[in-house]
């Protein structure tokens, strides 16, 4: 079971400690009442997406021994207009650099990572709109 737990620290501003004793905190912009020096809650939802799924595609690029040097995500979201404000629709943008990538191999991992393992998407995704794209920077 994972569990955590999550502490007011005034204004707008939440600090959350993990059963792993991992940190994060939350907190609304400067013009909703909070500082805006870290991510409001749905802000850190979209980086745990993008941190699912990039864990996945770089220990499948690594199994499959593709000479991967970097990986950045680029996730977006809408939100619906009347409350709650769920996201409607994600892009997921995947750029990834290496010498070499077979392109085949990448889109393998990105595939197995949203259909498979990351739980992040599985909960998100679900009803929502999404593509994805996928960029390779050969740095032959």
């Amino acid at each position: 079971m994972l569990e955590g737990k999550v502490t007011w620290s005034g204004g707008m501003r939440f600090e959350g400690v993990a059963g792993s004793g991992g940190r994060l905190a939350f907190d609304y912009p400067a013009d909703k009442g909070g500082r805006g020096d870290v991510p409001s809650p749905m802000e850190a939802t979209l980086l745990a997406l993008g941190g699912c799924t990039g864990m996945d595609v770089i220990s499948i690029l690594k199994k499959m021994r593709e000479p991967v040097t970097g990986l950045e995500i680029r996730v977006s979201a809408e939100r619906a207009e009347e409350h709650p404000r769920v996201f409607k629709s994600f892009v997921i943008e995947y750029v990834v650099k290496g010498e070499g990538l077979k392109e085949s191999n990448v889109r393998k991992a990105v595939n197995l990572s949203k259909d498979k393992y990351c739980s992040v998407s599985a909960m998100l995704t679900r009803g929502a709109e999404v593509e994805y794209r996928i960029s390779i920077v050969d740095e032959a």
